[in-house]
């Protein structure tokens, strides 16, 4: 009778593992299912960077170019013989006032907001492309 209790404590010890393993194997295929899905959002997520980083980048390029060309007319304004003090006096002010910050080179337009610049810029953003190839079994 003492054996026939072991075994049967066995059995049922047996049962409990056998139905904790496949619970435990859902729980894994529903986790490895929500691992492959934020992996996806992962991938999405890192081309949108990439894309909106060369957005930001030509914006930024084309910005450059135009302070360029303003900076240009405005030097070439400053340097033609105006025939009164005041028109000269004009163009100093407007310059002073509108076009400072984008004439002074390496500065960036008072029109850029920069409060996002630590969200946006890629030297912060750091990921390892690696794992983006790799198929996983």
């Amino acid at each position: 009778i003492r054996i026939a209790r072991c075994f049967e404590a066995t059995r049922q010890r047996c049962c409990r593992l056998e139905q904790d393993g496949r619970r435990v194997r859902e729980q894994l295929a529903r986790v490895e299912a929500e691992r492959a899905a934020l992996e996806v959002k992962l991938k999405h997520a890192r081309k949108q960077v990439e894309v909106e980083m060369n957005k930001r980048h030509r914006a930024e390029a084309e910005l450059e170019k135009q302070e360029r060309k303003l900076q240009l007319v405005f030097e070439t304004l400053m340097r033609e013989p105006w025939g009164s003090g005041e028109q000269c006096s004009v163009l100093s002010a407007l310059a002073g006032r509108r076009f400072a910050a984008s004439l002074v080179p390496g500065r960036r337009s008072s029109a850029v907001d920069e409060s996002c610049q630590s969200l946006l810029s890629h030297s912060d953003i750091s990921y390892d492309r690696t794992e983006d190839d790799v198929v996983r079994s």
